[in-house]
């Protein structure tokens, strides 16, 4: 097994990895399936709407995601993600019926996003915080960088396939297949071979057990920084489902076919960001910085393509960039929390990272009405610019890198392993 893939030779990350893979797809066909009738089945190329029916999908996150962190810390998370994967893909079923049926309307859709957006603020603390169970501590920022290939190579696959099954057999079918992938995280659960768990103990109930998560991480000024950045991120430069429907439609006239290689061109980057983060040994601070700044440059390269197909090319060092940040990110926070604490660090990371989203979504889609797709793309990426400025201010005021940590700011001294 390549040092690329090491993680894979554990069973258990092993089962996962399928699992997680095949359910990927269909939760990238129902993203991609969902953008696209709500923007030309349900509105009128409406982009504040899908900025809010994409808000909605992750406004869950600010108000459950402590609260779940707490119970992922209190409960076997194996157990906890069998119930969220149940519920989520009640829910596709559900919304894939109501759409084939032919009786949807944009409520549907919006409350849909917003149930499955609970669901989602209590499976995903449980699924991050999982890996580091599933391998050896040092394997872990293998696992977490496979995780994110997993979830990139469906996003190559699950949006160009969406885009021609909404083409042939129409949008209710697409949703109706994602409820089916989520029984492959169930078999991948099911599966598993319990002995070789790395289960930390139970945190059992009692008080304050939220707040001290909280004061755990106020006390972590590397973790504080990473936060602040990714959620500068997250809110105004990852909403891709808004800049690339708009895109597509608005400025390049794409029908659905295009909508969805657009996203799988995303993908190409990303799992690029990721494959190559799964083949360092560790994370490290500049790679982080380096990769929020040149998302911004990717960004702007992007906003001022000429044609559809230029668009597409430069959205490859999008994907890249993106990838490489969240990537680094979560392996920073994971690698360097307390396993009692994990589930609870975790849940506030992503409650940051998805929490940003029903603020972003429905700005940028009303900056697109406002400057178009172009101009909101490009204040999008300057996020990134503004994002890496921020973490090394804080990083470096609480001592935790040097200037000589960014070589390409001070090249008399040696980098560090930072």
């Amino acid at each position: 097994m390549t040092s690329m893939f090491r993680s894979l030779a554990e069973w258990n990350y092993r089962v996962w990895f399928a699992g997680s893979l095949a359910s990927n797809i269909g939760t990238w066909m129902q993203r991609t399936a969902q953008s696209w009738i709500v923007l030309t089945e349900l509105t009128d190329h409406d982009a504040t709407a899908l900025g809010i029916v994409t808000g909605l999908q992750f406004a869950p996150q600010l108000v459950f995601a402590p609260f779940a962190g707490v119970l992922a810390d209190r409960m076997p998370k194996r157990r906890l993600l069998a119930m969220t994967q149940l519920t989520m893909g009640a829910l596709a079923l559900a919304l894939g019926l109501i759409v084939t049926l032919g009786l949807a309307e944009l409520w549907h859709v919006m409350a849909f996003a917003l149930l499955l957006g609970v669901a989602a603020s209590f499976d995903a603390p449980a699924r991050q915080a999982f890996v580091s169970e599933l391998v050896e501590p040092g394997n872990l920022s293998n696992a977490v960088a496979l995780n994110s290939t997993s979830f990139n190579g469906a996003r190559l696959i699950g949006p160009a396939l969406a885009g021609v099954l909404t083409v042939v057999i129409g949008s209710g079918p697409v949703f109706l297949l994602n409820a089916l992938t989520f029984a492959a995280t169930l078999w991948a659960l099911a599966a598993m071979r319990a002995s070789e768990l790395r289960s930390p103990p139970l945190v059992p109930r009692g008080r304050g057990q939220l707040r001290a998560g909280l004061r755990y991480v106020a006390g972590r000024p590397d973790i504080v920084a990473v936060m602040v950045a990714i959620f500068l991120l997250s809110t105004f430069g990852m909403n891709f489902p808004v800049f690339t429907a708009t895109m597509a439609t608005i400025e390049f006239g794409q029908d659905a076919d295009g909508f969805g290689l657009l996203n799988s061109v995303i993908a190409v980057g990303s799992l690029g960001g990721a494959l190559l983060a799964a083949r360092r040994d560790r994370p490290r601070f500049r790679i982080f910085i380096a990769s929020l700044a040149f998302f911004g440059l990717a960004c702007g390269l992007a906003a001022v393509a000429p044609s559809f197909w230029l668009f597409a090319l430069a959205l490859i060092p999008v994907g890249f960039t993106a990838l490489s940040s969240m990537t680094t990110a979560n392996a920073l926070v994971q690698g360097s929390t307390d396993p009692s604490m994990r589930g609870r660090v975790m849940a506030l990371y992503m409650a940051i990272l998805l929490g940003g989203t029903p603020v972003g979504a429905p700005l940028m889609g009303w900056l697109v009405e406002l400057i178009g797709p172009r101009g909101a793309l490009a204040i999008g990426g300057a996020s990134g610019v503004v994002a890496a400025f921020v973490a090394v201010w804080l990083l470096r005021n609480a001592g935790v890198v040097r200037w000589r940590d960014f070589p390409w700011l001070r090249r008399d001294d040696p980098p560090s392993d930072r």
